[in-house]
């Protein structure tokens, strides 16, 4: 990777000596010629020809416009992040409200869910086609400490190559005990096609590392809750965890091209491959194992084989190859047939002998699965339709199918349907730690699940629903009747679980002033609790917008008010790094107030908002983001997204 990456550097060293002396030659008459075509061409590229392309080609445009959705996408995931609770220190994991944010892989992952909220995934990365250079920077500021930052840039070196380069990074000590975020992104993308457009790649390499301080939680919530001035300072409160710390390291190299052998106006035919290999590593770090409470010493997570400097590490690698022939046809659509195959590697470096039972070191397995894709489209509607299923004793299965029909300019539609048929993530098949009760060599049938989504938007209302099954889902519980102690276990829940919820968001426009309004309703049926949500969530602002100076500042201004009703939202375990049901504490029940105020210059935006305004005054501190983990308190962040155009 490292002989890639140094490879590509030469090549632009190289190509940006050749260019200054060839310059040094062109006289200086001409070369003012060449800069002037460049400025002029700088100034008149208009902005769709700064593109941004998705894996599946599905294209937008650079967006230098503050609107209130740039509002609710200025935040550490840089995406509107409405059904997520974050933590209390930036650069930590979320709770998730909506459930319908869920997303899984027919094939196991590693697990640890919790780590995986700011890890990108492959989906997330995109390749981009532009006129002259583009440069998006972005800034905020943190809790304590430290700050958050996103700078990235990508230019066209030709009209059929293009390539960028990011770096997303954030420190943030936090306000509590032991509660350190240090995480960096780094992603290189580039997108090629040759002269006769007959073969097309995109590919990415990304290397990322999430460490987090794990204090547990803090152990007596009521002096968090009550209004003793003295626990204000919130470093006075007691936490689980004084020295407890995980971190996430991970690198992927991901390749997706295609030949076409034939390049016809309206037919073809092309040889389809993907590439994707990634490594990672967790490590769960804990130098001090007992927690104080009080006068009481107790071990959080149960017995320990070691009374200090735990260290556990875990593995995981992965490769997945997929070979397809695709057949398109501008009106009969396009077939891809495949076969994939996806290697997995997930290890510890020992064997474990517990009560007679063996606890192995690793899993390891490779499904091969083959399947077809099919799309057809016309300026109304898009069908897209897909099947995959393993050939392998591994019992995987996808069908996919998804219709979305556009009435009118202002009018659009879409039904969806997903059957799935996958394998748990391997964190519920095999763990070992050097807590007694965490470690565990299980095995499973494969999980069920049946979606169907269904979703309008038009200009009176945008409206997005969902009805789910789920059959033979795995979880993490905590078996410990200790409220103080968490003794986590997988199980698998054989009975059906039901999930619906419909969302529903309008924006009504007077004069110079917004309100934007988004309500999500969810219902849950189930014998036992295992799938726990809020019934409802409600995010409204209210802003005001107007031109300033002649029209060289653009204002927004307002307040949003979030609020979602209680519920058993699942506690957070750091010895896993993911998510447990539990039955004894409820969250919710509680609103935030965010005051807002945004200005564009040109091409920079400039956000100054007061988070969680009303904690300032409230009687009673009773905001919780999970079980023992305290909701953010008032704080003013500011900073801002500045982009360039050369």
């Amino acid at each position: 990777m490292r002989f890639l990456f140094i490879s590509c550097l030469l090549l632009f060293t190289l190509v940006g000596v050749s260019q200054e002396t060839t310059t040094q030659k062109i006289k200086k008459s001409l070369l003012k010629s060449q800069e002037q075509k460049a400025k002029e061409l700088s100034e008149k590229a208009p902005i769709t020809s700064y593109r941004i392309i998705s894996l599946a080609n599905d294209t937008t445009y650079v967006d230098t416009s503050l609107t209130i959705a740039k509002e609710y996408n200025y935040n550490y995931l840089r995406k509107d992040i409405f059904g997520l609770l974050p933590f209390l220190n930036e650069g930590q994991t979320y709770t998730t409200l909506n459930y319908g944010l869920h997303k899984s892989s027919a094939y196991p992952e590693i697990g640890l869910s919790g780590k995986h909220f700011n890890y990108l995934q492959v989906d997330d990365l995109n390749y981009y086609s532009v006129a002259t250079p583009l440069t998006d920077l972005y800034f905020k500021t943190v809790m304590e400490q430290g700050q958050s930052s996103d700078a990235f840039i990508t230019l066209n070196t030709s009209e059929r190559f293009n390539f960028s380069i990011a770096y997303k990074g954030v420190r943030s000590l936090g306000k509590y005990i032991n509660q350190l975020t240090s995480a960096g992104n780094f992603r290189f993308t580039t997108n090629y096609h040759n002269k006769s457009k007959t073969y097309f790649v995109k590919a990415h390499y990304t290397g990322q590392d999430l460490l987090n301080g794990e204090n547990g939680g803090i152990t007596t919530p009521e002096d968090f809750e009550s209004q003793n001035s003295a626990y204000k300072e919130r470093q006075r409160l007691e936490v689980y965890l004084i020295d407890a710390k995980t971190f996430l390291k991970g690198k992927r190299l991901f390749v997706d091209h295609s030949y076409r052998f034939s390049n016809g106006k309206t037919t073809f035919l092309a040889l389809y491959h993907q590439f994707n290999a990634e490594s990672k590593y967790f490590e769960f770090n804990q130098a001090t194992v007992a927690s104080t409470i009080g006068n009481k010493t107790i071990n959080r997570f149960g017995d320990s084989y070691k009374t200090a400097g735990i260290n556990d590490q875990l593995h995981y690698n992965k490769l997945y190859n997929k070979f397809g022939l695709q057949f398109s046809n501008l009106s009969k659509g396009s077939l891809l047939f495949y076969i994939d195959n996806y290697r997995y590697n997930y290890f510890y470096n020992t064997i474990l002998v517990l009560n007679s039972a063996t606890i192995p070191s690793s899993l390891n397995d490779a499904i091969t699965t083959i399947g077809a894709d099919y799309e057809l489209k016309n300026q109304k509607w898009n069908f897209t339709a897909g099947y995959k299923n393993a050939v392998t004793d591994r019992a995987v299965r996808e069908v996919k199918a998804q219709l979305q029909y556009k009435f009118s300019d202002k009018t659009k539609g879409a039904l969806a349907f997903e059957n799935t048929a996958k394998l748990p993530d391997l964190s519920y098949s095999l763990f070992q730690s050097s807590y007694v009760n965490y470690n565990w060599y299980r095995t499973y049938t494969t999980e069920k699940s049946n979606t169907i989504k269904l979703s309008a938007d038009t200009k009176y209302l945008n409206l997005h629903a969902q009805f789910s099954s789920y059959k033979d889902h795995v979880y993490f519980a905590n078996t410990s009747t200790n409220d103080t102690i968490q003794l986590i276990a997988p199980n698998q829940y054989s009975k059906a679980i039901t999930y619906a919820s419909i969302q529903a968001n309008k924006e009504f426009k007077f004069w110079k002033l917004g309100l934007d309004n988004t309500v999500l309703f969810q219902s849950v049926s189930q014998d036992d609790p295992i799938l726990n949500v809020p019934k409802w969530l409600t995010r409204n602002t209210l802003y005001f917008s107007d031109y300033f100076f002649e029209k060289a500042l653009y204002l927004q201004s307002g307040v949003t008010f979030n609020y979602f009703t209680n519920f058993y939202a699942d506690g957070y375990n750091p010895v896993l790094a993911d998510f447990f049901v539990q039955q004894k504490k409820q969250i919710g029940d509680f609103a935030t107030y965010d005051v807002f105020i945004n200005a564009r210059v040109r091409q920079t935006r400039i956000f100054l908002k007061a988070e969680h305004i009303n904690s300032a005054w409230s009687a009673t501190n009773t905001f919780y983001s999970a079980p023992d983990y305290p909701y953010r308190d008032f704080i003013i962040r500011f900073g801002l997204v500045w982009n360039f155009f050369k």
